[in-house]
């Protein structure tokens, strides 16, 4: 039996997982009218679109994917997201920031950073499509608030998510019953890890954005964190840029999501780094999430990812 088979089954802990996901994938696509896949071209968008493809293979997968984006991209995941959409043959919905802001919808924050002002457009998006599921790439081992989300989570007429008020899910048996201009937020990747995910991406050969892999990139160190210099991040005053051998562990608005130092230029040489380090992706360079204890939570309540 391989060090990685799960006692008494026969099978792998990457095969059991990626046997939830698809199961997943077709239980929403059974159950709700409208389903779509959030993608925003990151590491976990993808393996989801990979578990969507192994879902309805050989057909086409039966829904969208929608990215909301922010305007502040990294250009190498806006060129990925275009290729990989295009090569599977999927619509692609995008829920524009910069359009909502045009026309008044959010206002840009004092910060400059436009992660939060993301949900709006989002509910927006998601009510002018009618979308009813919306497959999130979220992993119960980010963040604290992410650890108590269900893997079907109910949303109520306005998206907003009240931890207190989710439905059990006992022998994975899930609700899906959602009255008009309710809907659900389904996780595939819940019990997932990063460890995980970078071993399936192995497994599975998936093309990434070259970001994920280490690289010579200009940064700015700014609050203990090490962030890219472009059009959407400028040196503050008093800030030196430098040049250093970074890798991104996660792709957001580049406007507050760093990088880490690395070495490691391949995928097997990340998993060695990955399953070595002790702090989440998240907490390792999301800005956003240092807000307050309860950032990611309070962004959750009102709708966010």
């Amino acid at each position: 039996m391989d060090a990685d088979t799960l006692p008494g089954t026969g099978i792998s802990h990457l095969d059991a997982l990626e046997a939830e996901g698809v199961f997943l994938m077709r239980e929403v696509a059974a159950e709700f009218e409208r389903p779509v896949l959030l993608f925003s071209a990151g590491k976990d968008s993808i393996v989801m679109l990979r578990l969507a493809e192994k879902a309805f293979a050989p057909a086409r997968i039966p829904f969208p994917v929608m990215h909301v984006d922010t305007g502040h991209n990294f250009p190498e995941v806006i060129e990925f997201r275009d290729h990989r959409v295009a090569e599977l043959g999927v619509g692609l919905v995008v829920a524009s920031v910069p359009e909502a802001l045009a026309s008044g919808l959010v206002r840009e924050p004092a910060d400059g950073s436009r992660n939060r002002i993301q949900t709006p457009v989002l509910l927006a998006a998601a009510q002018r499509h009618r979308f009813d599921a919306l497959f999130g790439g979220a992993r119960r081992d980010e963040e604290k608030a992410r650890a108590k989300e269900r893997v079907f989570s109910f949303r109520d007429e306005f998206g907003q998510w009240d931890p207190r008020s989710q439905r059990p899910e006992i022998w994975s048996l899930y609700n899906a019953r959602v009255h008009p201009g309710q809907s659900i937020r389904v996780f595939p990747l819940s019990n997932w890890t990063e460890l995980d995910i970078w071993q399936y991406i192995a497994r599975e050969r998936l093309e990434i954005p070259a970001i994920y892999y280490a690289h010579e990139r200009e940064v700015v160190a700014r609050d203990g964190l090490l962030f890219g210099v472009g059009e959407h991040l400028r040196p503050r005053p008093g800030e030196r840029p430098f040049v250093a051998r970074v890798r991104y562990r996660t792709v957001g608005d580049a406007s507050c999501t760093a990088a880490v130092r690395s070495a490691a230029a391949s995928v097997q040489q990340v998993i060695e780094e990955v399953a070595a380090t002790r702090i989440t992706e998240r907490g390792a360079t999301r800005a956003d999430d240092r807000v307050s204890e309860t950032a990611m939570e309070d962004r959750k309540r009102e709708g966010y990812f």
